[in-house]
């Protein structure tokens, strides 16, 4: 009953310390950001019920976002903290006099540890992928009215180059679309040009692709039939589909809006499954840095696993009753796990490691650091 009472003290203790942190960091990155772009919060708002709604929409998936970044930091200043205020308290040297050693002390820490890790994985996997149209929002395009770059892609599935003027996030249309045709699929002209192209998803009465709209180069396609390649569908004209206008067409492609246009933030915020599906996209052609994320996203768990058993023992064993030290400690380890760890990503994403070795590399180094702290904590 005892340890169970004291389990609980420690529990509730290390996971207030993590919230706190958690709220103080978010805090003053919110306040900052929002009085920094305030300008255009209260241009894309037109009442103040607005723009709460504006607020929420738009900071609510970046803290999920930034938790996701910062977890492993902040399980470990958590845990750190938690000791060091234990033995600043003198309730450790209460606790080893009843009996209880240091290791089991720090049971309920790595416990209340090993939930929160559990709960990253789920927001990492589950929760931010649904967000990624919020997440593509920046602080200065609230609406997604301004134009942002589009960068020609193959759609290596059917040879086409997609490529624009400019992309609109807020109707996911491509401005002056510019489709170069591969050989295969000329026969009208070797381009596909429009004032507009908007991206529509999948449906059971059609794939998904591009909808070009107030076509202008070719002339008169509503005359002529639709285009096939390798058996597929590619280029669908009004003549076999009643559905699109005289001066419309479509373009079969697997490459939706967020992965022709966004870039970094289907990379970082796609779930592992969408990654590796991705992979498996004939239309796409992802380079090492996907694979080096998909590693690091199933080693990820085990990552902040270890930098919490590298850290911690620090405190444990030093009996540090200087939070700030303490705190100072944890960065430390962060800061050196985290160069390394990036150092090595790095390395895969140019081919000079293979993905799943830089992935894996930071845990198998550390690793044994880690076991010889946990040796030292239990003796």
């Amino acid at each position: 009953m005892m340890f169970k009472i004291i389990d609980r003290y420690i529990a509730r203790y290390f996971l207030q310390s993590f919230f706190v942190c958690f709220f103080s960091l978010m805090c003053v990155y919110i306040v900052f950001d929002f009085f920094t772009n305030i300008d255009e919060f209260m241009r894309a708002a037109e009442d103040s019920r607005q723009l709460a709604q504006l607020f929420f929409l738009y900071y609510g998936p970046q803290t999920l976002a930034v938790l996701d970044r910062i977890l492993g930091l902040l399980v470990l200043t958590a845990a750190m903290f938690t000791v060091a205020w234990l033995q600043r308290q003198h309730e450790m040297t209460a606790l080893l006099a009843a009996g209880i050693s240091r290791a089991r002390v720090a049971v309920p820490v790595i416990v209340g540890a090993v939930a929160l890790i559990i709960l990253g994985v789920i927001n990492r996997e589950v929760i931010i992928p649904r967000m990624i149209p919020l997440l593509s929002r920046s602080n200065t395009d609230l609406l997604g009215e301004k134009a942002r770059d589009i960068q020609a892609r193959y759609d290596n599935s059917t040879d086409i180059l997609l490529r624009g003027g400019a992309a609109y996030r807020k109707d996911q249309r491509i401005a002056q679309p510019n489709f170069l045709l591969p050989p295969s699929l000329d026969q009208y002209g070797g381009q596909l040009i429009a004032e507009n192209a908007y991206y529509l998803p999948p449906t059971a009465d059609r794939p998904g692709g591009y909808l070009m709209d107030k076509m202008i180069r070719p002339k008169n396609l509503h005359e002529k039939p639709s285009l096939s390649w390798k058996g597929r569908p590619v280029l669908l004209t009004p003549h076999d589909h009643p559905w699109l206008k005289p001066d419309q067409c479509f373009v079969v492609s697997d490459i939706d809006f967020e992965q022709l246009t966004g870039g970094r933030v289907w990379r970082e915020y796609s779930s592992t499954l969408t990654l590796i599906r991705g992979l498996h996209n004939p239309s796409l052609d992802l380079g090492a840095d996907v694979r080096v994320r998909i590693h690091g996203r199933i080693v990820q768990p085990l990552r902040d696993l270890n930098l919490l058993f590298l850290g911690l023992p620090l405190v444990v064993r030093r009996e540090q009753r200087n939070v700030f030290v303490a705190l100072g400690l944890g960065v430390l380890v962060v800061s050196l796990f985290t160069a390394i760890m990036l150092t090595c990503e790095y390395l895969g994403s140019i081919y000079l490691v293979s993905p799943a070795l830089a992935a894996w590399l930071p845990f198998f180094i550390f690793v044994p650091l880690a076991v010889l702290q946990i040796d030292w904590l239990w003796e």
